[in-house]
């Protein structure tokens, strides 16, 4: 008689990378359903409350960008009670795969989405786009998209030549222009650094009246990661998951950028980049005010050295 064989859990942040999916099918399988998705695609349900949070994940974002290398949805609904439902994909694919199609069709069939009181879709970049052209299956949903783009059909966005591999991959067919697709959601927040020329051209294709573009500039390509890190992105999305979620209490929470190092420092960089010795010492004293901070203050010492004869600039700084 054959022996049960006992499947031991592996450190996920050792793992190789088909040892890491094996294991996740398997916690996704505890939580509520691993379903793969052809071959480039999963969906992992966490059926917890009546709150639904869509994520749009991709593999290597969450073995590089994640501490616990488990998907973010995973964590944003690990204290509220929520349900989750995470699109997976294992590479970058922009979820645009007739699997994916036909997966959302069975769950708008089923009715799915009406068991649950209020949905937030949510990504970032390429998981920006798929919340925001996925978001029509759940009419009155909330999007977060995170530097998203509009589409890749060349006709539209020839001036983005960031992703020439996707450049034969269609975005005219179903769940195609994620600006059309946001029709119907309650509301679509679009969050870009304006600084990034070809994100702000993207989100200036959203422009239907429930859209709100928000604005955080000197993020960069980093930009998830320093709202997470500052602790405004997962608030950002409770308050959503609550119906609270506009552009007044957007810009309150954002305000915890003036505590965040990464963005301090950017900030920091550009000026001096830019010859601006006043700035330089506006901002090294309001840093230095309220944070231990040696480098604003050398900073400032040599901005205070380089502002002999200099006119004064009062641009605001924060």
């Amino acid at each position: 008689m054959q022996e049960d064989v006992l499947t031991v859990p592996v450190d996920l942040a050792e793992a190789s990378r088909a040892d890491w999916l094996a294991q996740i099918e398997d916690m996704g399988e505890e939580r509520g359903y691993f379903e793969p998705l052809g071959k480039r695609h999963a969906a992992i349900l966490t059926d917890e409350g009546p709150t639904l949070i869509v994520t749009f994940e991709t593999i290597d974002a969450i073995r590089t960008g994640s501490e616990s290398h488990e998907p973010m949805g995973w964590e944003l609904v690990a204290e509220d009670g929520w349900s989750n439902l995470c699109l997976l994909a294992h590479d970058d694919s922009w979820f645009r795969d007739k699997s994916v199609y036909g997966y959302f069709d069975r769950l708008v069939d089923d009715g799915f989405f009406e068991d649950f009181d209020r949905v937030v879709f949510y990504g970032t970049g390429m998981c920006g786009y798929a919340a925001a052209a996925y978001s029509v299956v759940a009419p009155g949903a909330t999007v977060i998209a995170l530097q998203p783009q509009a589409t890749l059909d060349p006709a539209l966005t020839e001036w983005d030549t960031r992703f020439p591999a996707m450049r034969r991959t269609s975005f005219t067919d179903r769940y195609g222009y994620a600006p059309d697709m946001i029709e119907a959601a309650e509301g679509a927040f679009i969050i870009y650094d304006p600084t990034v020329p070809v994100d702000a051209m993207h989100a200036a294709l959203f422009k239907r009246s429930n859209v709100t573009r928000l604005r955080c500039p000197n993020l960069g390509h980093t930009l998830e990661a320093d709202l997470w890190q500052m602790g405004a992105l997962p608030d950002m999305i409770g308050a959503a998951a609550q119906g609270n979620l506009d552009a007044p209490m957007f810009h309150r929470l954002y305000r915890q950028r003036r505590t965040h190092m990464p963005y301090l420092r950017t900030l920091l960089e550009r000026m001096q980049n830019a010859n601006r010795p006043r700035m330089v010492q506006m901002l090294s004293n309001s840093v230095v005010a309220r944070m231990n901070a040696p480098r604003f203050r050398r900073a400032r010492e040599l901005a205070e050295q380089q502002l002999e004869g200099t006119p004064s600039e009062t641009t605001p700084i924060l």
